[in-house]
């Protein structure tokens, strides 16, 4: 069971924040409940339309308004990109820990939407395409930088944190492949 919100001292809760959605419109922060599997393959696998977020934050891009609900449906064809932050000593992670491939290139992508924003990291060759037989729509990006929104907003700043991103491939726009 994960921990309990914590009261803060103004009175409001502290919601316990596991996963991380960025849409061309909102940061969404909030947990899946009973999620039984990594996020990367949850996303890969997911067959309904919305992911329930629960103990949900979330923060306008474009505004900076925040709005916090107890549950949010978040259309997944919305989502761009996604982080688990508990438990990331996963088997993406520890595969990437474990050394360099010969096979890993630094891109910069591109999404032209609402907000039009840059994230730029290392993946492994080409992940970015699809490929016929696997057909996936995500992919990891380790060392995401993230350009275009206001990472000194203290409600996007995690965005500057990450370790690593799961990309929504038919969501960007350009890429530009340094390998």
């Amino acid at each position: 069971m994960p921990p309990q919100p914590q009261p803060r001292q103004d009175g409001e809760t502290t919601a316990f924040v596991e996963d991380l959605f960025l849409t061309g419109v909102f940061l969404i922060k909030g947990r899946l409940p009973n999620k039984t599997k990594r996020l990367s393959n949850l996303l890969e696998d997911y067959a309904r339309t919305f992911l329930p977020v629960q103990d949900a934050t979330l923060v306008s891009l474009r505004s900076r308004e925040v709005i916090r609900t107890p549950t949010v449906m978040v259309n997944v064809r919305e989502v761009l990109l996604a982080h688990e932050l508990v438990d990331v000593a996963g088997d993406e992670p520890q595969r990437w820990l474990a050394g360099p491939s010969e096979k890993i290139c630094r891109i910069r992508a591109f999404y032209s939407g609402p907000t039009q924003f840059e994230v730029a990291g290392r993946i492994e060759s080409g992940a970015y395409e699809s490929r016929g037989d696997k057909g996936r729509k995500w992919f990891v990006m380790q060392e995401p930088s993230i350009r275009g929104l206001d990472l000194t907003n203290p409600e996007l700043a995690i965005l500057g944190k990450l370790d690593y991103a799961i990309l929504r491939r038919d969501q960007m726009a350009y890429v530009y492949d340094f390998g």
